[in-house]
């Protein structure tokens, strides 16, 4: 039960919440979402945003807290471990162990490479397994892998490289049914069908689901299958820094143990970076729907060894972050209680926005909605909006939210709000990398050796990601990455001379640009303590 300060609100929200379920709100124009995007979302506030002075990307725009650990002192340098003699040897090593390191490690395997991952945390502490609403493919006769790119290079704002969308989509039906024979439990009617749903932004549905655990169910498998194949992993085990051999092509990583401290030297044939996003920088102080590991390592790993980013400066922010009750404030409330009918509401129960319009195009409404034109609800912590889920039973019938999204229902069930019978208070969370290290079509970095996958490349999605292509991108470049790493390490002979060179000449580089800092990174974890002022202090934006 809300406390009485919302009960007005609420009271507003119910007495128009039929007429509200039986209403289609006008989609914007083209024009109309350019000029929201400009004025309210959190990409286009020039103040938050600094040059790189240094590196590849030198002259680019991104958020200070990415600049501040893109332009640090490394946490290791020459010296301090033995090259000649490393810790362990490997075909392919997997520097990441969510979705797309663990597909990897699948299909470097399949082809016959010696693998190891190393995962900062545990296999599967990933935002892989916090994805909930689904996983598109165009697999229904109605839709077409055509039509699937046309809404994802779109949803982007035309800015994705055309040759990866057209991977991300072509290859989508095949993953699809490749996750199915693993075992993947995806929801389907009683002869079989796979049950589709729509996506904000998308033309046809084709969201994929496994009820409100679509994530967890996927990451389930994979780390299943890499179990079973018995691939081995070190967990607990952060990379500080990629290994080069003496023509500068990866050959490895240094790794630091997160419970004793011990750095430990890994060389390798090929490497894949799949260590995911970046939620736990907090930029621009928003809370989080990320787990707790997201905190941009393999920017800085590939950014200190001489590759390239793409799109640095664009981050998705999901529009429906939990905003009440604190103890979920930024979690993840899925695209799909949109998608099953739910709508946006300010505090007099008016609904503003299209509910499956793009997703900065919601988030950047929201921020309107509670900003310039006061219909926010004052949760004691900053403006929000409802989210009026009783909607969706009144569409599809009783039982439906338990039925479609029952994880979404227990997280607000365990704080005495029931979904079913009352709204829920959202405002936007950080979500998602749409940018990253870029690749070419085998996931190549611009360093030799050096493959990336998942959310830690930039480019597949340009600057603004549809629901549900996420999962499909962890699958889909996670096995063209391991698959293309695996086949050329078989190729390979083992590196003999292994180098941290790159680490002193990018410390010069600070030297040289005059760069005064303190900060060390990759950052490795957040730090919630009242003393740093990277812990969370709530959006800037209200």
């Amino acid at each position: 039960m809300y406390p009485e300060k919302f009960q007005e609100s609420i009271r507003k929200v119910e007495a128009v919440r039929a007429a509200n379920a039986a209403m289609e709100p006008p989609r914007m124009t083209a024009d109309e979402k350019d000029e929201l995007l400009r004025k309210y979302h959190p990409d286009y506030r020039e103040s938050e945003f600094e040059n790189l002075i240094i590196g590849e990307n030198k002259g680019d725009k991104v958020p200070h807290e990415l600049a501040a650990m893109l332009q640090a002192h490394s946490r290791v340098h020459e010296g301090d471990v033995d090259l000649s003699n490393p810790d362990y040897d490997t075909d392919v090593l997997i520097i990441g162990g969510g979705g797309a390191g663990c597909s990897a490690a699948i299909e470097a395997d399949e082809a016959g490479a010696k693998v190891l991952i190393c995962t900062k945390l545990r296999p599967g502490d990933a935002n892989t397994m916090m994805a909930e609403g689904g996983i598109q493919a165009a697999d229904k006769e109605n839709d077409s892998p055509a039509q699937h790119f046309l809404d994802a290079y779109g949803g982007g704002h035309f800015a994705a490289k055309r040759e990866l969308v057209y991977k991300l989509v072509t290859e989508a039906p095949e993953d699809i049914k490749w996750l199915n024979e693993l075992g993947v439990e995806f929801d389907k009617t009683d002869d079989g069908t796979m049950i589709t749903t729509h996506g904000g932004g998308t033309s046809r549905k084709r969201m994929h689901a496994a009820r409100d655990y679509t994530g967890m169910e996927i990451m389930r498998t994979l780390r299943d299958e890499v179990l079973n194949r018995k691939i081995p992993i070190m967990d607990f085990t952060a990379a500080v820094e990629i290994i080069k051999d003496e023509n500068g092509r990866a050959a490895g990583a240094v790794f630091l143990n997160m419970e004793t401290d011990e750095l430990i030297t890994v060389r390798a044939k090929t490497v894949v970076l799949a260590t995911g996003g970046a939620g736990r920088m907090h930029y621009q102080g928003f809370p989080t729907s990320n787990h707790y590991g997201a905190t941009a390592d393999g920017l800085v790993l590939a950014y200190r060894a001489g590759a390239k980013l793409l799109y640095e400066d664009t981050l998705q922010y999901h529009p429906t972050g939990a905003a009440f009750p604190e103890q979920i404030f930024g979690a993840l409330v899925t695209e799909k209680v949109r998608s099953l009918g739910a709508k946006l509401v300010n505090c007099d129960g008016t609904v503003f926005v299209h509910p499956l319009e793009t997703r900065d195009v919601e988030a950047a409404a929201i921020i309107r909605e509670t900003g310039d034109r006061g219909k926010g609800v004052d949760t004691g912590h900053g403006k929000a909006v409802w989210l009026d889920s009783p909607m969706i039973e009144i569409v599809n019938g009783p039982g439906t939210i338990m039925k479609r999204i029952p994880a979404m229902y227990r997280m607000f069930a365990k704080r005495g709000i029931d979904m079913t019978k009352e709204p829920i208070l959202v405002y936007p969370t950080l979500h998602y990398q749409n940018g990253g290290v870029e690749i070419n079509t085998d996931c190549m970095t611009g360093v030799e050796n050096l493959y990336a996958a998942g959310e830690v490349t930039g480019g597949v999605h340009g600057r603004n990601r549809l629901m549900g292509n996420s999962l499909l991108d962890v699958i889909v470049f996670g096995r063209d990455a391991g698959r293309a790493a695996g086949q050329k390490a078989v190729t390979l002979k083992t590196p003999e001379k292994l180098t941290l060179s790159h680490v002193s000449a990018f410390e010069d580089e600070i030297k040289k640009a005059g760069i005064e800092t303190d900060k060390v990174s990759p950052k490795l974890l957040p730090n919630y303590l009242r003393n740093d002022m990277t812990r969370y202090d709530g959006p800037k934006i209200q």
